[in-house]
């Protein structure tokens, strides 16, 4: 490679100041991805009623985005480690805000669900490429007092959306649509702070392929399953052809995936990095984190509104516990890692905690106490905190940087594979359970079972008063179910990080100097 090797200030480290400056346009693109999601996960109820879609749909809206931002983490992370991490930045923003406005002129659910899915492919590289351009600029011991901004950020953005998507919806001049309109001006503005801020060496490495063939196997193997997930027991039973058929065929596409994975030069989730020890335990906690977190918190919000009967305001403002524990366990853990350099206490609490708050919101019904649920959320969102941005950081710490970016994607995309399988298995319990419920109540009542079909759609202003009430007590009491089972997954990630080994963060950002590797040049374009 005949490139010149230019560097940032002769390869010195990046001062405070300028970590900061490069910081601030990334936590603004983190913030507007995260943001945008909770904005909608409030006011979800309120749309999928107003599209008189089911509560199938409502698990779709969401899956559909978790699936696409999993399948092309990978990517994302890959082509980070061969071109410009900043413009790759930049074009996932301008995915998720085309995604976004398209979702904001849908006329249907599934418009809606197409929609989200292409916003999806933005978020997917957001996700991955704010935390792979973290690890390229500050060394694994000192990345922990960041990660309490990317902690706060995550606490804002997940207190702040709920309120906002709230108002925008209780709101008669916006109207739920602006939900999906309102993140696009920030999102510009986070472009042109990028644009000005962000500042990173590219690794190049001549004859590189990206393994395009690997990552659709992937993607369509977890969407075949995904798919069996939301329809199984529903329109087909667990004993039937179309099982073992859509079962079968999605192991069938991983297990070609993984042996695609092992025969190319540049695989998407490098299976010698997986089989490590401590990134092979960190995606485990991941998978069981994600799928707990996402599959149980993205359901408080509709437990909120159709169990309880609050508006998406009200609903916003019972969240900030879990929010809160975020922030605060993220920011003073953070601290804490920094000036130890050890990882593994804060993951092992953290997933205990998180086993504990799950454990909690399992006694919820339709009346629990709101102080009750708020101390609950908030034992979940300390145990989040502590160990979500953490597992990343500990395999970070065990690659080199020209690998960063597919190690950090690779946990992305267990993290979000977790989220996505949880929302779907969840959703379709609580879907089988809301409908079971229904049937034995408006039976009880003398009603025809029949008008519990009738009752699937979420748009509870279109059903009588006694419906209503029938089926806020069903949806307020299935709910508790979905946590236990978001306690008994999360209990794989405390296994997890037990067996962890305990190791020392490093004080460099690379294990070894880019100059030692002679397939690799540093070109300085950003």
């Amino acid at each position: 490679m005949s490139a010149p090797v230019l560097d940032r200030a002769d390869d010195s480290p990046m001062t405070h100041r300028q970590i900061m400056e490069a910081l601030s346009g990334l936590l603004l693109v983190l913030f507007v991805a995260m943001a945008s999601s909770t904005i909608v996960s409030t006011a979800l109820p309120k749309i999928i009623g107003d599209l008189d879609g089911t509560q199938t749909q409502y698990t779709w809206v969401v899956t559909a985005t978790l699936l696409t931002a999993t399948a092309s983490t990978p990517i994302w992370g890959k082509l980070a480690d061969l071109y410009s991490k900043k413009i790759l930045v930049q074009a996932s923003i301008i995915i998720f805000i085309l995604g976004s406005l398209i979702a904001g002129f849908t006329q249907n659910t599934e418009q809606l669900i197409a929609a989200r899915a292409f916003q999806g492919l933005g978020m997917g590289g957001v996700q991955a490429l704010v935390q792979v351009a973290i690890a390229a600029m500050i060394p694994p011991r000192e990345r922990g007092r960041y990660n309490g901004y990317l902690g706060g950020v995550m606490a804002l953005a997940t207190v702040g959306g709920p309120l906002l998507g709230g108002l925008i919806v209780d709101t008669d001049a916006l109207g739920w649509r602006w939900c999906f309109f309102i993140g696009a001006p920030f999102a510009v503005i986070a472009l042109f702070v990028l644009q000005k801020t962000l500042h990173l060496p590219v690794l190049r490495r001549d004859n590189v392929k990206i393994d395009y063939l690997g990552a659709s196997l992937i993607a369509a193997g977890v969407s075949v399953i995904l798919i069996w997930v939301s329809f199984v027991d529903d329109a087909f039973t667990w004993l039937s052809w179309q099982t073992f058929a859509m079962v079968g065929s999605g192991l069938v596409l991983l297990a070609l995936a993984v042996w695609v994975e092992s025969r190319v030069a540049e695989p998407v989730v490098p299976l010698p990095i997986v089989r490590q020890r401590t990134t092979a335990l960190a995606i485990l906690g991941s998978l069981a984190v994600g799928m707990a977190m996402f599959g149980g918190s993205v359901f408080l919000g509709q437990y909120f509104q159709i169990g309880r009967g609050y508006s998406p305001t009200q609903a916003g403002l019972l969240m900030i516990p879990m929010m809160g524990g975020v922030l605060v366990s993220s920011t003073l853990a953070g601290r804490a890692i920094t000036k130890s350099g050890k990882i593994k206490p804060y993951v092992v609490a953290g997933t205990i905690l998180l086993v504990a708050g799950f454990a909690g919101l399992s006694f919820l019904d339709h009346d629990t106490s709101l102080w009750y649920i708020g101390v609950s959320m908030a034992v979940v969102g300390v145990g989040v905190g502590m160990s979500m941005q953490n597992l990343v950081l500990a395999v970070q710490n065990t690659v080199s940087l020209r690998d960063i970016g597919a190690a950090s994607a690779t946990i992305a995309f267990f993290r979000s594979l977790g989220g996505t399988i949880g929302v779907s298995v969840l959703g379709a319990v609580l879907a089988r359970r809301v409908a079971t419920s229904m049937t034995e109540q408006l039976t009880a009542m003398g009603v025809p079972a029949s008008a519990a079909s009738s009752s699937g759609s979420l748009n509870l202003s279109a059903l009588p008063e006694a419906i209503q009430h029938v089926v806020r007590i069903a949806y307020g009491d299935a709910t508790g179910h979905i946590f236990l089972i978001s306690a008994g997954v999360a209990v794989i990630g405390v296994i997890a990080a037990v067996a962890m080994k305990p190791t020392q963060l490093r004080s460099t950002v690379d294990l070894t100097p880019p100059a030692s590797d002679p397939s690799v040049a540093k070109v300085a374009v950003d």
